[in-house]
């Protein structure tokens, strides 16, 4: 008796394109995906070293300088320079002026001088104007031109330097030791009467007390000594503080 062998199935032989294409696939999409990936980092990464390089930054400052007229010695220039010194000029001439008038109208001749220095205007009050003797207190008399003083000063920008100074005569108080302190007493109380009554810029001035070392006349006489005993207000030229 034969026994029959039970026939093979035959494998179907494409089966593995199946598996192999679904691999393609993968590995295809495996691979865009690191592609775009790297795209994304390589931009990143640019954006990255641009910034730190300032790349836009000097690119639009290079676009702006381009486009800028080139500095030459124009006549805008020379007339700004210029027109600025005369302005200055004229305004402190202006200040001049109307000092002096102020002065002869109130009759001050005698206990106010105004000049014109290099250094810029020059106002010398006499202290019995301004002080009791030996003191530091400014008198009722004195505000009507320090008053006038503020509205000048008010119109312009300039420093202002006050020094006090004193006759040769020593002193010797409880307030005020030497001429050194009544000096400088006396030119702060000045300045303070121009801020407090004054819609001024305190940084804008300077006291100093010089007190009896920098007399004008000799300390022999009673005129001389009245003479030296004085306030000095300079309204400062700026061409004058640039150079010093």
């Amino acid at each position: 008796m034969k026994f029959r062998r039970p026939e093979k199935k035959q494998a179907n032989q494409k089966q593995w394109l199946t598996t192999f294409s679904d691999m393609v696939l993968i590995m295809l999409v495996f691979f865009i995906m690191l592609f775009s990936i790297s795209v994304v980092d390589a931009q990143r990464f640019q954006d990255l070293v641009d910034a730190f390089q300032g790349q836009d930054i000097f690119d639009e400052a290079s676009s702006i300088v381009a486009e800028e007229p080139e500095a030459t010695g124009s006549d805008d220039d020379q007339m700004h320079g210029d027109g600025q010194g005369e302005t200055e000029e004229d305004e402190l001439e202006s200040l001049l002026e109307e000092a002096r008038s102020y002065i002869e109208d109130n009759e001050l001749e005698d206990v106010i001088t105004a000049t014109r220095e290099e250094r810029g205007v020059k106002l010398v009050l006499q202290d019995r104007l301004l002080f009791d003797t030996g003191e530091a207190y400014i008198l009722e008399e004195a505000e009507p031109f320090l008053d006038e003083t503020i509205t000048l000063l008010e119109e312009l920008p300039y420093s202002v330097e006050v020094e006090g100074h004193t006759d040769n005569r020593p002193i010797e108080t409880y307030r005020y030791p030497s001429n050194w302190e009544l000096s400088s007493a006396r030119a702060t109380s000045v300045i303070r009467y121009f801020i407090e009554e004054g819609d001024l810029d305190s940084s804008r001035f300077v006291a100093t007390g010089f007190g009896d070392t920098q007399p004008v006349e000799a300390n022999d006489s009673s005129g001389n000594m009245q003479e030296n005993r004085r306030v000095v207000i300079f309204v400062t030229d700026p061409d004058f503080e640039e150079e010093n």
